[in-house]
Formats: C-alpha cells, structure tokens, sequence
C-alpha cells in the first residue's frame, strides 16, 4: 500500500519568494532548483509543484492538486469550483491586500466607469473585467493584455484594469486610478474531494495553523525579564501583552520571571521604563510563529 501524499501547489512568479520565505518561518524548508517546477520540501508525505497563480485554482478544482495557495482575483477570474481554507494576507511586496483598479492616462476625459461605454479596455483579467463592467451596466471591448498593461492607454486601448499594490508602478506610467475593481489577498485553497480525505484535510489544517502562526508571529517578540515581587505591579502597568503576562516565581521568593509577547517596535520604547520601574535582565527574543 503507498504512502499517503498530498499534493501542493505553490505559486510561481512574483509570489514565490514571499511564500517560501512564510514557509520557512511556519517550519517547513522548501528547496528550489534551476528550471524546475518540482520543488523540494523536506515533509516525505508533501509534493510540491510550482504553478502560476492565475491557473492554480483551476488545478485544484480539477484535482491534479490537492490545495495550493493563490489570489482571490484568480478564484474569481477563472471562476473555479474550490474550498477556501484560509486567507493569507501577505504579497510580494507587503501585508496588505492588493487591488485591481481602473486607470486611465492623467489627461484622459473619462472620470468614471460609466465614461467607458464603447471603449477599449486592456487587462489580465477579462472575466473579471467583464463582470464588473456588467454590474455597472457599461457594455465595453474587453481585451487580454499579455503584459506591460500599463503603457498601453492611450494609443492601444483607453482604459486598463491592473493589479497593484502602491500605485507607483501606475503614477510612473503616467496613469490616474478611476476606481477600484476588486481588493484580493492570497487564499490557501483546497480541491472539494481532497477535503473530504480525512488525512488531507488533517494534513492541510495542520499547514494552515502553522502558516497562520507565522503570519500572527510577523512584527512580535517575546520579552522576559525579572522582577522584585514589590515592583510587580508598576511593571506590569507598562507591558502592553496580547494576553497577561505569564508571571513565575523563582528560586529566590523576593523576585518573579514576567514573559510576554508585544510588537517590536514597542520594545524600544518601553525598555528603559521597565528598567526604571525596577526590572532587571530584560531579555528580547524572536518569535517564528505565534498559534493562539
């Protein structure tokens, strides 16, 4: 009898650095090779396959992969049948959702989607494109643009509908924003069958807690230091904590060791006032991942 295996689909492309690195903060160390689309991961029971994002829900809804990992502007756009386990804020350049948006050149006459009934409009996303034109009851030439979408207004098409994250990209080609299409973030997707597998599902949650917690972990540190019994209270009046602080007591009754975990940025900040208020050995660790 074979060995269970899961089938997992990573994105390739601009995507793929910013989830090998979260995996390898959730404890899983993937290896790439030169040209090849088969990356290794060191769990026996995972194979890895790298996919672009715009064909990976696709793959899974159809089972060739077990889950994957995608934006939700590719769920919508290729209109794929698949289970969202998890939404994964995180992107090539950020942790904030990317957005899909119309933009026209700065000196253009359209002011609003309406203004673009009968135009031309370029993008990667047609379906999508489409759908929200029709929402907004403006009938427009659709087109798919394989690529350098923004320095196509005004000569090959009059509007474009592109995915950014700043802005910059859009602002340095001479583009002005009309409106928002749609906002998406990365979702950890699963095949309906797959779900059903109860060690696929078991081994997928497991993924996701882990990928969850070194999400939650990004920014946080641990702090640990000790504390005189008598200056407990003042100390413990300066830590911000997600939760209270885990107090112990030490072999020396007078003192306690305080843990808690707080935004790094914190740290610099409340660091000499816990030392005023009487802590001593203050100690500042890195977290990995933070599972509540």
């Amino acid at each position: 009898m074979s060995e269970p295996l899961l089938k997992l689909g990573l994105p390739a492309g601009s995507l793929q650095e910013a989830t090998s690195e979260l995996f390898r903060r959730a404890g899983y160390k993937i290896t790439y090779t030169s040209r090849s689309y088969y990356p290794h991961i060191d769990d026996p029971e995972i194979q890895c396959t790298l996919i672009r994002a715009q064909e990976m829900a696709r793959y899974v809804q159809d089972g060739v992969l077990d889950c994957g990992l995608t934006g939700y502007d590719w769920i919508v756009e290729t209109g794929a049948k698949v289970v969202e386990l998890a939404e994964l804020v995180f992107s090539k350049v950020s942790r904030r959702p990317v957005r899909w948006v119309l933009a026209v050149p700065n000196d253009s006459p359209i002011q609003s989607v309406q203004d673009l009934q009968g135009k031309r409009v370029a993008t990667e996303a047609v379906n999508l494109t489409r759908r929200w034109l029709a929402d907004h009851g403006v009938t427009a030439q659709v087109e798919f643009s394989w690529g350098a979408t923004e320095v196509k207004p005004p000569r090959l098409a009059d509007a474009i509908v592109e995915v950014t994250e700043t802005g910059s990209s859009l602002a340095a080609n001479n583009l002005r924003i009309v409106a928002e299409v749609l906002q998406s973030t990365t979702r950890f997707i699963a095949n309906e069958q797959a779900v059903k597998d109860p060690w696929k599902k078991q081994k997928m949650s497991d993924m996701v807690l882990m990928l969850q917690g070194a999400m939650a972990a990004e920014g946080k540190v641990g702090l640990m230091m000790n504390v005189r019994k008598a200056d407990l209270p003042a100390v413990l009046k300066i830590l911000p904590a997600l939760q209270t602080p885990t107090v112990t007591s030490l072999a020396d009754p007078e003192w306690v060791d305080v843990l808690t975990v707080l935004s790094e940025s914190v740290v610099r900040v409340i660091a000499p006032k816990l030392k005023q208020a009487g802590a001593r050995g203050i100690v500042e660790f890195p977290l990995n991942k933070l599972i509540e």
